[in-house]
């Protein structure tokens, strides 16, 4: 999978993904599934957008028991899909199930879907760490705590806020990946998140990869809104920038 903006189909049902996608006949695009696309319209969703060519993320942050883990990453390797991703607070012994998994599941002469594990939400803030996990780490030393463990399970790489990226490179290599959501173009609402940063800040700070959803998907016109975060992602900013 290559390190263009991955564009999140946070969409419902499949009308709204065809009519998004439209706009993309002439781009093959790499694109994140989430839970609400994939619940409401099944496995079948993956064969739909492979055919048009597109590399998939599957964001379903599995956490579970190592055994079961173990079992639907296979499942979800089966389907031909290039990212995957599981929950490090699930701990060691379940990522190296997931990586276990995918090994076992991903079809002969078929490259395995590369698998990275979610450290600390984007859209959890200091205050919630604090309140709701009842830790006294700080949001960068939770996140460092859980690209170690997922470093050590043989994971590919980690889901992690942008703020956090070259931090997590420094304890890990350069071919560990920073998958980094949470990105607004300049001038965006954050919505829900509580860690953004613009794609020109992310790629300075050290991404590999960013994780776009509505500032694209809800654009009047999603191939320029495309197009504007993509440039800014590879550094082609504008001196207003």
């Amino acid at each position: 999978m290559d390190n263009k903006p991955i564009i999140a189909l946070d969409f419902s049902d499949i009308s709204e993904l065809e009519d998004f996608l439209s706009h993309f006949s002439h781009e093959q695009l790499s694109v994140k599934v989430g839970m609400e696309l994939f619940y409401s319209q099944g496995p079948q969703i993956i064969q739909t957008i492979k055919e048009k060519e597109h590399a998939i993320f599957l964001d379903l942050k599995l956490h579970d028991i190592p055994n079961t883990v173990k079992r639907a990453m296979a499942s979800l390797s089966r389907m031909g899909v290039d990212m995957v991703n599981i929950h490090a607070a699930g701990g060691q012994a379940m990522m190296e199930a997931a990586r276990e998994g995918v090994k076992q599941g991903t079809p002969a002469g078929q490259k395995e879907p590369i698998l990275l594990a979610v450290t600390q939400l984007t859209s959890t803030s200091q205050e919630q760490m604090r309140r709701e996990q009842a830790t006294a780490l700080s949001v960068r030393e939770s996140v460092l705590h859980y690209a170690r463990l997922a470093y050590n399970a043989g994971v590919d790489g980690v889901v992690c806020s942008a703020l956090e990226a070259a931090s997590v490179c420094s304890i890990t290599d350069q071919s560990f990946l920073r998958v980094t959501p949470g990105i607004r173009p300049e001038g965006s609402e954050k919505d829900d998140q509580s860690r953004v940063l613009t794609p020109f800040e992310a790629k300075q700070a050290g991404a590999t990869h960013i994780v776009v959803g509505r500032p694209v998907i809800q654009a009047q016109h999603p191939f320029l809104a495309y197009e504007s975060v993509f440039k800014e992602w590879k550094g082609e900013i504008s001196d207003d920038n």
